[in-house]
């Protein structure tokens, strides 16, 4: 079978009928651009995918990286792969010209690296992760840092990492013990371990740059003591470049389920004297800082998680199209030609729940790439300011249904695959074991249901969610004028509806006990997600409509219709399962809660 990446036509229908990322051009910063430059970007970018990311795919996985104390060793197609994507200019795609940039939208630059990502998704993490440290500095750093890093950086001869996690806390950053003392020359000493760091060691680069959390010594507890310090691996010299080793030890390398040719470090800082860190921004606001790289990291999970959702999706149904096996129940000649497995009924169902799923993940993280755009592009102050409370409102639902849903769809990627779905000399037992790896990556989903009901949903007297309900509703308005979509768009206004009900009940319960209002905020998180999904279909399912109405060829009609079909599944199959969802929640009911520990 021929690899498959991601289906052009579907990027295609995304970019620029789902979104509109053509209107983009008549912003300032974009009109030096044209459709044609946005689209040689995409193929650049599917080439490189092709010829220097998806080549060691399973090598990689075969071959994970070795220390031999001195040495990370990682096999060489991944420091070609690195390079080829360097010398396209990716890593500073979206800076400005005068920045050495080609001020590239934010959805063009994150459709591209979906597509690498579908690849080989192990090692797309080394650019990813480092566009997000080179984000952080571009953004907080002092010009010195900035002079120092940046460059490097965007030219791909120093990467980028984020260290947050230490061996006894996880999530909890309020309670990170790594330590900072401050030194004459105005930097700091570091002192501490992190692990679980993606990329903290390796062999592409001359230098990496890790943006650590610590806190000084004398800080406030909790969060409002945490600071963000730039810590290289190596020290530069007085011409700026790499030079002696910084006091950054590599304790070892863990060895994952998945992505395994992304090294997963154990980094101590400070055996010796301390290592060298660089205060980034004011101190105490480290954590802040941080969460612009945290949640471009969430949305980019989410991105990870859907297109290996769409990987196992593509190569199921090529495999359904082509493996011969069986006759229809109403066939009982056991001498007729056997039909291709896409003819029986449950694989199209599987295939179906498949579709939905990672063409609905897709769409959900392109459209929170263009709130990301427009949070900082949009015209007006007020147009940039709604972005960013929806964008706000929705990273947790954009970084978790993925992760849960598209690794669903490997999961029903193996089973139409039967026997061969999870033997090795198969792709689709890798793709599990790597999107396994998402639904913990950058929080679990307990985690982003506290973080959405908690937090995000009541913000600003739940100015983000008021701007969700009314998006919702525009849409709905919309759809109810059609025929073919005024079912799904009762659905889905009876949904929200539910939605707006629970919500209000579980902050009810949140006043009387927080401890028991948040108890099922995991399963809040999943309603939420699935409206929103839902919504996310019904728009495609609006654009799909549109181009039906006009004069299509046949090739063209079936596109769309599949995806109006896949609208209805989603809303018609999966919408419903909220109703369950919701009785739970608007209930109280406790019984996890209540469970003593001892019962076990």
């Amino acid at each position: 079978m021929a690899d498959q990446l991601l289906n052009e036509r579907d990027i295609e229908f995304l970019l620029y009928e789902f979104l509109d990322t053509e209107q983009l051009l008549q912003r300032p910063r974009y009109r030096e651009h044209s459709r044609e430059i946005f689209d040689a970007t995409l193929k650049t970018a599917r080439t490189i995918a092709d010829k220097y990311f998806a080549n060691h795919n399973a090598k990689g996985d075969a071959n994970e990286p070795s220390f031999d104390g001195e040495t990370v060793h990682l096999i060489e197609e991944t420091k070609q792969a690195w390079d080829a994507f360097a010398e396209a200019g990716f890593l500073a795609a979206h800076y400005d010209f005068n920045e050495g940039g080609l001020q590239l939208p934010e959805i063009i630059l994150r459709a591209s690296l979906a597509t690498v990502s579908a690849a080989n998704v192990a090692s797309a993490g080394y650019p990813f992760l480092t566009l997000g440290a080179a984000n952080l500095i571009h953004s907080f750093a002092d010009e010195k840092l900035k002079a120092q890093f940046l460059p490097p950086m965007m030219d791909g001869r120093y990467a980028g990492t984020m260290a947050l996690t230490e061996p006894d806390q996880g999530s909890s950053l309020a309670d990170i013990r790594t330590s900072a003392e401050a030194a004459a020359d105005g930097s700091y000493r570091i002192f501490g371990q992190k692990m679980f760091i993606s990329g903290g060691d390796q062999s592409l680069t001359d230098n990496i740059a890790h943006m650590v959390l610590a806190k000084i010594k004398g800080a406030p507890p909790g969060v409002k003591g945490i600071s963000l310090f730039l810590v290289p691996k190596f020290l530069l010299d007085e011409n700026g470049e790499p030079d002696k080793r910084n006091d950054v030890k590599l304790a070892g390398l863990l060895h994952k389920m998945g992505y395994r040719n992304t090294t997963s470090t154990v980094l101590n800082f400070g055996e010796d004297r301390g290592a060298v860190g660089y205060l980034v921004g004011e101190p105490h606001k480290g954590l802040a800082y941080m969460f612009q790289m945290m949640n471009e990291a969430r949305i980019g999970v989410g991105v990870g998680a859907a297109v290996l959702g769409y990987q196992g999706y593509n190569y199921s149904l090529q495999y359904a199209r082509e493996r011969p096996q069986g006759r229809l129940p109403s066939n009982r000649d056991p001498q007729s030609k056997q039909l291709p497995i896409i003819r029986h009924a449950d694989v199209r169902r599987m295939l179906l729940m498949q579709k939905s799923y990672v063409e609905g993940g897709l769409a959900l993280c392109f459209y929170a790439s263009s709130l990301f755009e427009d949070q900082r592009t949009a015209e007006t102050e007020e147009q940039r300011r709604n972005a960013t409370a929806l964008l706000n409102l929705l990273t947790p639902i954009v970084k978790s249904w993925p992760s849960k849903y598209c690794l669903k769809a490997n999961e029903l990627a193996i089973q139409v695959l039967g026997g061969a779905g999870y033997i090795r000399e198969f792709p689709l037992e890798q793709l599990y074991r790597d999107n396994r790896l998402n639904p913990i990556h950058e929080g679990t989903e307990a985690i982003h249901g506290l973080d959405l009901l908690g937090r995000k949903v009541p913000a600003d007297n739940m100015a983000g969610y008021g701007l969700l309900q009314c998006e919702m509703r525009n849409t709905l308005m919309q759809a109810k004028d059609i025929e073919a979509l005024a079912p799904l768009a009762a659905a889905l206004e009876d949904a929200l509806e539910k939605l707006d009900v629970v919500t209000r009940s579980l902050f009810g319960q949140m006043q009387q006990d927080i401890d028991r209002g948040l108890a099922n905020a995991t399963l809040y998180l999943d309603v939420f997600g699935r409206v929103v999904v839902a919504w996310i279909w019904l728009r495609q399912a609006l654009a799909a409509e549109g181009a039906l109405s006009a004069s299509v060829s046949m090739e063209e009609g079936n596109f769309y219709r599949g995806k109006v079909q896949a609208a209805r599944f989603y809303i018609e199959w999966e919408l419903p399962e909220i109703e369950a969802q919701v009785a739970l929640l608007t209930s109280g009911n406790m019984l996890p809660f209540e469970m003593d520990e001892s019962w076990f």
